[in-house]
């Protein structure tokens, strides 16, 4: 008898409408599909209630945000509870001083495990208005395929390698990442890197081809690099959409993901902290100086 089982996470590649009462309700009906899918957990990209919407006036971007209590959160949360699915749904945070690029995962009782905000900002651009959020977490997540400990990242925090690491180093074995750009070649293969370094699966979600500055490219990573049984390497790509909108679900091998990492030598097995000490400096050199960065409360 096989007793394996698979983590299914949906990708909800999909094109957002023009109000958040549009987004609310498509947002629904696609964590519906997702379930009669099979999907343990839905995804969304990145701040569906606006559509990754920043408006440059600090009012406008204010009446856009919306907070923890709100209707469209409550909303996501007695959908996953009627479903017994697990939903990382994407928002525009109320927020002071300005508000944050979130996601809150909310499991199959429909409560929220955690609220993420988005660490690194993309301050080069119009980002810059909003809060950047200050940690990582993880979550011990109960689905209907078992406990996994699940943790986000939002888009260009893959850039850096220290937001992969740090889920990994907390216990993540998922990372659920929501996206708004276009996944070509590089921003790909970034995930790949970071499924591989950290052996831990990674499932991103995009917009579409419709979607301004987007291009759809959802993908899912299981970070198994080597099997027992089969010659050198495997590509740990597991799904890649294409650009056009849709639900594409992404089956994570979680008991063999977890074999894989009992006995393979990446992530946290071989490292050496105590040579690490200036991966914690704050000072930048040239030619990394750039004006437009922000400084935050630890730097």
């Amino acid at each position: 008898m096989d007793n394996t089982r698979n983590l299914r996470v949906a990708l909800l590649q999909l094109a957002p409408g023009k109000t958040m009462e549009e987004n609310l309700e498509k947002g629904l009906l696609a964590c519906r599909r997702a379930r009669r899918q099979g999907a343990d957990i839905a995804l969304f990209p990145e701040m569906w209630s606006c559509g990754y919407e920043i408006p440059e006036d600090p009012e406008a971007l204010r009446k856009l945000a919306v907070g923890r209590d709100s209707a469209f959160l409550e909303e996501f949360r007695k959908l996953a509870k009627e479903l017994d699915m697990a939903v990382g749904i994407t928002f525009l945070e109320k927020w002071e001083p300005s508000p944050r690029n979130s996601i809150c995962l909310v499991d199959r009782f429909g409560r929220d495990q955690y609220i993420y905000a988005k660490v690194h900002t993309c301050d080069f651009g119009e980002e810059n208005r909003l809060t950047p959020g200050e940690e990582f977490f993880v979550a011990d997540l109960d689905t209907a395929a078992g406990a996994v400990k699940v943790g986000s990242m939002i888009c260009y925090d893959r850039e850096f390698p220290e937001s992969a690491r740090i889920l990994m180093l907390k216990g993540a074995e998922i990372l659920l990442v929501p996206n708004a750009c276009p996944m070509e070649i590089n921003r790909i293969s970034q995930l790949r890197g970071r499924a591989y370094e950290n052996m831990v699966g990674i499932a991103t979600v995009n917009y579409p081809d419709t979607q301004e500055d987007c291009n759809g490219h959802s993908t899912a990573f299981d970070g198994i690099a080597y099997r027992p049984d089969e010659p050198g390497s495997r590509d740990t790509l597991i799904l890649e959409a294409d650009g056009a909108e849709g639900i594409f679900v992404a089956d994570f091998p979680i008991d063999e993901m977890r074999a894989y990492r009992r006995r393979e030598v990446h992530g946290n097995a071989y490292r050496r902290p105590d040579r690490y000490g200036i991966l914690i400096s704050e000072e930048i050199r040239e030619p990394f100086i750039r004006e437009d960065r922000r400084k935050t409360s630890g730097s």
